[in-house]
């Protein structure tokens, strides 16, 4: 079988796949998201806290994504609770780094601007620090979600959902006439995927970066 009429054959169960995948990818980035910059937000002023934060995350991202979702299993069980931990683990490092980074790169002489005129400290973070730093928290969140799209066919070990369970099926089937066509499937949807993300952060950032700061 061709694998234009293999994927025509199964387009619904793929289709699924794809949905599944997207959205435990999008749950995990929201999570990710939250959980980074509440870590940025609260170390960044500190040089060690921020080095710990960053040094931290990055110890989590070196775990082969394998070992620690079979880690995972015995402590949550199969399905669905290990892919959302581990995905969300894996994806703080770039939100993280970014977060801190972004935000220690706010000229001193803005902040001091606006604290001259009276603004709190919650102002100032909330309308001029944040702002200021959001280009390279939103190029974080691009650098995880490209990451997470390839670390979620993983989690088809631990029977997570997705188009990894399309991959893992056909690497479990070699040699038989469809084996190929699964792994070429689950691969290219996880490919159109991560690309159709990485569009809508772009739109993102033409929405909610002004263009004198983009410049």
């Amino acid at each position: 079988m061709s694998f234009w009429r293999y994927v025509s054959t199964r387009h619904e169960q793929l289709l699924t796949d794809a949905f599944q995948h997207a959205s435990v990818v999008f749950q995990c980035m929201v999570m990710a998201t939250v959980i980074g910059l509440a870590v940025g937000l609260l170390s960044y002023r500190s040089g060690w806290g921020g080095d710990l934060a960053i040094t931290s995350t990055a110890t989590i991202l070196t775990v082969p994504s394998l070992a620690l979702i079979g880690l995972l299993i015995p402590v949550v069980g199969l399905g669905v609770p290990p892919t959302v931990i581990a995905l969300t683990l894996y994806g703080l490092l770039p939100i993280v780094r970014n977060s801190i980074v972004g935000l220690r790169g706010v000229d001193p002489a803005l902040v001091d601007a606006a604290t001259g005129i009276g603004m709190s400290r919650t102002a100032r973070l909330l309308k001029v620090e944040l702002p200021l730093a959001w280009p390279p928290i939103l190029t974080g969140i691009r650098v995880a979600t490209q990451m997470l799209m390839g670390i979620a066919a993983i989690a088809a070990y631990a029977s997570g959902p997705g188009l990894g369970n399309e991959i893992f099926r056909g690497i479990a089937s070699l040699g038989s006439a469809n084996a190929i066509n699964q792994v070429l499937a689950g691969t290219i949807g996880i490919v159109i995927l991560a690309l159709l993300f990485d569009a809508g952060y772009v739109l993102l950032g033409r929405l909610t970066i002004p263009r004198g700061i983009r410049v």
